[in-house]
């Protein structure tokens, strides 16, 4: 019997009749013989307005609670009724809306009282999103005569710490207790609709998994019951040669490593956040990105295996803005043991991430990539720290750049590949400010000014003939 792991994101169950579609969707599979689990995030748009909802409550605006209340609660009612047909199971599904939105208003009155917004509350605001989305999906599918039930992620024994707004899954006790907890309801062919995002404390506290967590309590799911496949369902086809709106020519790809789709989701592939892949590349879980607004397309299979064709050395290119360059450099740093340990102590203490990093062989400078956000509070930082102490002369930043990250698993091994790439820029006219290659050789990322980001891509693009 196979077991798919499902997730639908916001776009796919952004309104009734969307949710109506899901539902079908779902049941076609369940008549194939497919045992499914499902996951859910929240409907389109509604975590931000619960982000927005939880600072009017920390800031004591008491009406604008009572306002969003009756407009989130109208939202889902509206979905709902277009989503389900049968006129009791609306009802059902009525009065568990108004209950959790109720419960919602109580949590954002009491931020109020208290004038405060804790990790910890902030969380539970977050996880309503969610909550109010999978009983909608649930009655879609009892109204279709399927047997579904809805529960959280921690209903289901999704275990994190407490690290509230970017909790880490305890994975050992979260695959026992998921493997205990779903898979009696599927031998009872129940179909568990669960809350993707959020999961819970060994005490029971409501907990978030950050950016990405919907994909990544699906592939939690799927390493626990062991799944056939995990499918992430979305409005994209898969994962492509590079971004369409950029390079019109670009392809779908039908078949990466999980190697190869960790670096382009790192390099801003939004199919999914890499860390989602974690739980999936342990247990070697094939992970498929497919269209759910067209279903007939078997989408992008991710797997453990690297495949290469002779003469596929690249297999896509993306582009990361709103990034920017940061250049320390100094005479005092050649031959000091400890300089980048030191750059980057400074760095991380003040919770910048580095995307990535160059230093030339003479040791007199290195250079990195930070997002453009943080700029003016990495040089602050440098300067303070380090400047004055005979180690560092200059800390040097470029605010108008962008990173182009060439990503293939066929790079390996293959001569030549860096220089057509540099030529094919180089034709162009465009300029590369950094250049940085890991020795895997899967990926090889340079910085170009912003305004020649697009023509890069489009020229390596062309180059290596990804379009054919």
């Amino acid at each position: 019997m196979k077991k798919i792991v499902m997730k639908f994101g916001g776009t796919s169950i952004a309104s009734g009749k969307n949710i109506r579609h899901v539902a079908r969707l779902i049941a076609d599979h369940v008549s194939q013989g497919y045992r499914i689990v499902t996951v859910v995030s929240a409907l389109e748009g509604i975590t931000d307005k619960l982000i927005e909802v939880a600072k009017q409550a920390r800031n004591g605006n008491s009406n604008y609670i009572h306002e969003f209340k009756q407009k989130l609660l109208k939202e889902h009612l509206v979905v709902a009724k277009e989503a389900i047909q049968k006129e009791r199971l609306q009802q059902e599904i009525e009065q568990i809306l108004k209950t959790l939105v109720d419960e919602l208003e109580k949590v954002l009155i009491g931020i109020v009282y208290v004038g405060e917004l804790t990790s910890k509350s902030k969380d539970y605001v977050l996880s309503f999103g969610e909550r109010l989305s999978a009983p909608i999906v649930m009655g879609a599918l009892r109204d279709l005569e399927l047997n579904a039930k809805y529960y959280t992620g921690g209903e289901i024994g999704i275990v994190t710490d407490s690290n509230f707004g970017e909790a880490k899954p305890l994975m050992n006790v979260t695959k026992h207790q998921v493997k205990e907890k779903i898979e009696p309801l599927l031998e009872k062919n129940i179909i568990p609709i669960v809350t993707g995002y959020i999961a819970a404390t060994q005490d029971g506290e409501t907990t978030t998994l950050g950016r990405g967590g919907s994909d990544y309590t699906t592939t939690i799911i799927g390493s626990a019951l062991t799944a056939t496949e995990v499918w992430i369902w979305t409005d994209v086809d898969g994962l492509m040669t590079s971004d369409p709106k950029i390079v019109p020519t670009a392809k779908m790809l039908p078949e990466l490593s999980f190697k190869e789709a960790t670096e382009m989701t790192i390099f801003g592939a939004k199919a999914m956040h890499p860390r989602a892949l974690e739980p999936a590349m342990e247990e070697s879980i094939p992970v498929r990105i497919r269209n759910v607004f067209d279903p007939e397309n078997s989408g992008t299979l991710i797997v453990e295996k690297q495949k290469t064709r002779i003469g596929e050395a690249v297999k896509a290119i993306t582009l990361v803005k709103e990034v920017a360059l940061v250049n320390v450099s100094g005479a005092g740093m050649v031959g000091s043991p400890g300089t980048a340990a030191k750059v980057f102590d400074v760095i991380g203490r003040d919770n910048i991430n580095v995307l990535m990093i160059s230093q030339s062989v003479s040791e007199a400078n290195i250079s990195f990539v930070i997002q453009r956000s943080l700029l003016e509070k990495a040089v602050s930082t440098l300067e303070i720290a380090l400047l004055g102490r005979g180690l560092i002369r200059e800390v040097t930043a470029e605010d108008d750049v962008c990173v182009v990250a060439v990503v293939g698993a066929g790079m390996k091994g293959t001569p030549g590949v860096a220089s057509r790439l540099f030529t094919a820029v180089a034709r162009k006219g465009i300029n590369i400010r950094m250049i940085a290659q890991g020795s895997s050789e899967l990926n090889i990322s340079c910085v170009v000014k912003e305004t020649d980001g697009e023509k890069a891509v489009q020229a390596i693009h062309e180059e290596f003939k990804l379009q054919n």
